[in-house]
């Protein structure tokens, strides 16, 4: 019920705060615009790139969102009247967690036609594409939403979430562009199952761990 009550309440004020969700997917378009500037008019060039620039788009997207998610407890310390509810703080976690994680897969799926368009990178094989995009994005959403709590008391939370953040999820950005890169390019092998597979263990870790540590993270 903790939880339920939780999803509910990060999800209406991500509805709430709509327009900045439509900000970020600007950014993250224009990013992928100008990583297609750097390749050239080069089509293969192009394809061959275009799921490491999807996902790197999104994993600069996701800062933007990720360092907000705490920002309305933060005002008026209602962060700290949400701790001493006679509640446990890791429904606090996951309720965030997962708004955070659906949050970011509407992202990533707004943003696969953009590189469509730009890179010329369509497949048929979409069920398999979204499910990558799931995985990754929760991948980047449980330790995400863990450090975002960290910085949030920081004044260059900013700054601070992206240098925490990135040298953590560098496994799973890098089983995500594999595995989308096989799905866009071709699986000849059949090795985009070994990848989701280990993109699955990653996010068993995070979303296990991360989920132990909050705690103690807001009560430092």
């Amino acid at each position: 019920m903790e939880l339920t009550a939780s999803i509910r309440k990060e999800l209406l004020l991500q509805w709430r705060t709509r327009a900045q969700f439509l900000a970020v997917l600007v950014f993250g378009a224009t990013a992928l615009l100008l990583f297609s500037f750097a390749i050239g008019p080069d089509a293969s060039s192009l394809r061959l790139y275009s799921a490491g620039f999807l996902w790197l788009a999104l994993l600069l997207s996701s800062t933007l969102t990720l360092a907000e998610s705490f920002q309305s407890e933060m005002e008026n310390r209602a962060f700290e009247g949400l701790l001493l509810l006679p509640a446990d703080p890791r429904g606090l976690y996951y309720g965030k967690a997962i708004a955070n994680w659906i949050q970011l897969t509407v992202l990533g799926l707004a943003l696969v036609p953009v590189m469509v368009v730009l890179y010329d990178a369509g497949t048929l094989r979409l069920p398999a594409l979204i499910g990558i995009i799931l995985l990754g994005s929760a991948g980047i959403s449980a330790p995400g939403t863990l450090y975002a709590a960290m910085a949030a008391q920081a004044r260059a939370k900013q700054m601070l979430l992206p240098l925490l953040l990135f040298p953590l999820i560098v496994p799973v950005l890098l089983a995500s562009v594999k595995a989308c890169s096989l799905i866009i390019l071709g699986d000849p092998m059949g090795q985009g199952s070994s990848w989701m597979m280990l993109l699955v263990a990653f996010d068993a870790i995070y979303w296990s761990l991360c989920g132990l540590l909050f705690e103690r993270v807001v009560e430092d």
